[in-house]
């Protein structure tokens, strides 16, 4: 190349900067207003804002980073899946990207998509706590305890306070039926976060142990911190019946109703208790309202 081509070339060079530089920080303006609207939950207009920023900075990352998750709160998971492959294509040490398109897949049901990314997450950052407790959520979710359990363990030691990691321990010790070791979580986990859904785990727990009094107590104070959670009456009245408390238990069951009108289980198991008290009419119309709403013992839940 002579003087004057470079001449040239470098002239060019300086005349296209000031459009670089003006394209990038467009983008970067757009970007934070797609980032506002995604934190005030107003996901169409953050996908709008996003994509701007895209066609302005096809590399950049963490736009597709952020539309992936508008997507995703959209329940949009194709697209989410999509934009978040982007970002890791942009930038593969985005662990926070590997940890989101795992949760993604997960709520897909594609669980072994799912764990290869956390994997890569804790590949990439051996003490991420979070992507060891979300691949345990999905290993449970495979059925696989053992392998969730030891997850949530490595969580807590990187994160002694993180209280969904010891919730989600004991549920999975409560599935293996070792209910001491679940009742042990779930009472750190009451400790770190005091909320009506730990009291409700913890009486779960209580009730599999035959401690009906410590389960009632439990599903007495979940019940205080959310009058409107109908699952707690539930159990709560299954612990009655089990002691011979039936008019309570019917008290409860009938609550567990009027705020879930279709919950199968409460009729099944108010059903029950006018057998018990002899009360034939109300049982059998209890028990086939269970069975119209698709009630199956194998696959109650409270």
């Amino acid at each position: 190349m002579n003087a004057s081509m470079c001449g040239t070339a470098v002239l060019l060079t300086i005349l296209l900067l000031p459009n670089v530089s003006a394209s990038a920080e467009a983008a970067k303006e757009t970007y934070e207003n797609g980032r506002s609207c995604l934190e005030r939950k107003d996901y169409d207009a953050a996908i709008t804002a996003l994509t701007e920023a895209i066609r302005l900075n096809p590399k950049y990352a963490e736009a597709y980073f952020a539309r992936g998750s508008a997507y995703g709160s959209k329940g949009d998971h194709d697209k989410a899946i999509t934009d978040f492959t982007e970002a890791i294509r942009l930038d593969p040490k985005d662990v926070l990207a590997y940890c989101c398109r795992g949760y993604v897949y997960r709520q897909k049901g594609d669980h072994d998509k799912a764990i290869a990314d956390y994997t890569e997450a804790i590949r990439l950052d051996p003490r991420d706590a979070l992507a060891y407790r979300y691949r345990g959520s999905a290993y449970g979710d495979k059925g696989d305890n053992d392998k969730a359990i030891a997850d949530y363990s490595e969580a807590i030691r990187l994160d002694p306070k993180d209280t969904l990691a010891y919730r989600y321990r004991g549920c999975a010790y409560g599935n293996k039926g070792d209910n001491a070791k679940a009742i042990a979580d779930l009472t750190e986990d009451i400790r770190l976060a005091k909320y009506a859904g730990g009291y409700f785990n913890r009486g779960v727990a209580y009730s599999k142990t035959g401690d009906y009094d410590k389960a009632i107590a439990d599903y007495s104070e979940a019940i205080r911190l959310d009058p409107k959670l109908a699952g707690a009456y539930c159990g709560r009245g299954i612990a009655h019946t089990k002691k011979g408390e039936y008019d309570k238990a019917i008290a409860d069951y009938s609550e567990a109703i009027r705020l879930n009108p279709k919950y199968a289980k409460a009729y099944h198991a108010r059903g029950r208790a006018y057998e018990e008290k002899g009360d034939g009419a109300k049982a059998g119309e209890d028990l086939e309202q269970a069975k119209k709403l698709g009630y199956s013992a194998a696959s109650a839940i409270l």
